[in-house]
């Protein structure tokens, strides 16, 4: 179940399913990245609040480029840039980590000793980055599978998600049960990224009572999230952040 605190009397959204975690998606008040001069003095001083809150310095708050890739890595003390990567797996308490979303879908992941954050838009999860996240942190630290949990934040969903034939294909080709993860409306295709994501981690293994997924809709809920279909194109995002 998902649930709304705050940080400074700025709104956050957290999932009870990793209550164990530091963790939380950022809102509009929120804010910790952007491209709009507007925004710049916001997210400079939300940046620093969240480093008070997490009592980090500001150069331990890290976020890799993400670049719609399938690449996931591990956060490293002392490195900040990590080009061309759409995870980023945490093991150390000294760094906290965030990812960015307009629209595409945030996942995070604990297994009560390591986390992870994950950006899956279509490309990504075409790509299956979720199971990806998961097979790394099986395969170098040793994660079992039946301790992962994971949180799907907000995103845009069935509801206004509309995409090409082209597009579908490649998504509901990674599943196997393809139930409730689509629908035609008008000649059009809607898809269920969140619900896409979920099938394929129970698929690969995941219990299904292991994972939340976030009821709100970007487009749908845009007075608390941003989406770049709704606001034609924004550089303004919102955020996954995680530290252990």
């Amino acid at each position: 179940m998902f649930y709304f605190e705050d940080i400074k009397g700025k709104k956050i959204l957290k999932s009870t399913i990793l209550n164990s975690l530091n963790h939380f998606f950022t809102t509009r008040e929120s804010i910790i990245k952007t491209k709009d001069p507007d925004f710049e003095k916001c997210v400079k001083k939300n940046k620093t609040d969240i480093c008070e809150y997490f009592k980090i310095n500001e150069e331990d708050l890290i976020y890799p480029s993400q670049t719609h890739t399938s690449n996931v890595d591990i956060a490293r003390i002392g490195k900040s840039k990590y080009p061309d990567t759409d995870g980023l797996i945490l093991t150390n308490q000294q760094q906290a980590v965030f990812l960015n979303f307009a629209d595409c879908t945030p996942l995070i992941f604990f297994d009560g000793s390591i986390a992870a954050a994950t950006h899956a838009g279509w490309r990504g999860t075409a790509q299956m980055i979720g199971v990806k996240t998961v097979e790394k942190m099986i395969k170098e630290f040793g994660s079992n599978i039946k301790d992962i949990k994971c949180a799907i934040g907000p995103a845009i969903s069935l509801c206004c998600y509309n995409v090409g034939e082209d597009v579908y294909k490649k998504l509901i080709s990674t599943v196997k049960n393809h139930e409730k993860l689509y629908e035609i409306r008008n000649g059009e295709i809607y898809v269920n990224l969140k619900g896409i994501n979920k099938r394929q981690l129970t698929e690969f293994g995941l219990k299904e009572e292991n994972i939340d997924i976030c009821p709100y809709c970007t487009v749908c809920n845009n007075n608390l999230f941003f989406s770049y279909r709704k606001e034609n194109g924004t550089t303004n995002r919102h955020s996954a952040v995680i530290k252990l």
